[in-house]
């Protein structure tokens, strides 16, 4: 392919990558170009991949371990490595707008980064487009270390030394019921509110709709930061909105980055993606047990 080359999407993050063909046979030299492009860029996207689960997955092992999809494993106690975004099953049938999968789904239209609720969470998420909506569906992304480089000098100090607390229960049992078992895998954690990435310094925010409360904060001043954070992140001049086209995949740093999927008309329309995650590490976010 051509010589890799990146056309910047937002002016605070993203780009869209040119000459790179994405698989688990990748040379050095393209594979180091991706790694410094998610630092530098944080969300990545790359078109027209001739993509499958076998690449996908070889792809995902060069950046890391892959991470495990918690709710099979939380239900069952299998690993699997792939999460199916949308409502085609693996047969080809359809869920529509009343099934218990879709408003499972729903909660994925809520700001967050990916698996935070985990003792260590997500580096990154991988998702490929295979069938996407005529009209919606789109995933919305936000830049936690623009939001932090926009503070206050004041709001800085305040927040660098917390923690939060973050609970998937808590996330998404207002949405649908959480199966007991899955529960019970997934007790909160504490992470730092805020990170330094590992390899250019640029500190960020940690936080998203898995965020339940900072120890020793009032439950109610609590909601008021971690709620006022997410809007200053997420204000629309600040959100990059990426239709996705059938051999699209993208790829998101989620030690920084929130994302938020749209909503479309599932009676309607098929979309179908496949994610993988790379499972983060000490360097990037910290975990201190409860």
């Amino acid at each position: 392919m051509s010589k890799p080359d990146i056309q910047p999407l937002h002016t605070d993050f993203g780009g869209r990558v040119y000459g790179i063909e994405l698989s688990g046979n990748m040379d050095d030299h393209s594979l180091n170009f991706v790694r410094q492009a998610i630092d530098d860029y944080s969300v990545l996207c790359f078109s027209d991949q001739d993509m499958s689960d076998e690449k996908q997955l070889a792809f995902t092992r060069l950046l890391g371990s892959p991470e495990a999809e918690h709710v099979r494993f939380g239900n069952t106690g299998i690993v699997n490595y792939f999460g199916t975004v949308g409502n085609i099953q693996d047969d080809g049938s359809k869920f529509d707008n009343i099934s218990a999968n879709t408003r499972y789904q729903s909660g994925n239209q809520l700001w967050h980064s990916d698996s935070s609720f985990r003792e260590t969470p997500s580096f990154v998420s991988i998702l490929h487009a295979y069938e996407v909506p005529g009209e919606g569906g789109q995933t919305e992304f936000a830049s936690m270390r623009a939001g932090y480089a926009r503070l206050s000098d004041e709001m800085r100090e305040r927040i660098e030394p917390l923690h939060v607390v973050h609970d998937y229960v808590f996330s998404r049992s207002p949405i649908a019921p959480v199966n007991p078992n899955h529960a019970a895998s997934l007790p909160p954690v504490m992470h730092p509110m805020v990170l330094t990435n590992p390899v250019n310094g640029l500190k960020n925010y940690y936080i998203g709709s898995h965020a339940r409360s900072i120890p020793g904060w009032s439950g109610l001043d609590s909601r008021q930061l971690l709620d006022t954070l997410v809007e200053h992140a997420t204000a629309s001049e600040h959100i990059l909105s990426l239709a996705f086209r059938p051999g699209d995949t993208v790829i998101w740093d989620n030690r920084c980055i929130l994302h938020r999927g749209t909503r479309y008309d599932a009676d309607r329309w098929r979309r179908r993606m496949r994610q993988t995650r790379v499972v983060g590490s000490d360097k990037g976010v910290i975990p201190k047990p409860l």
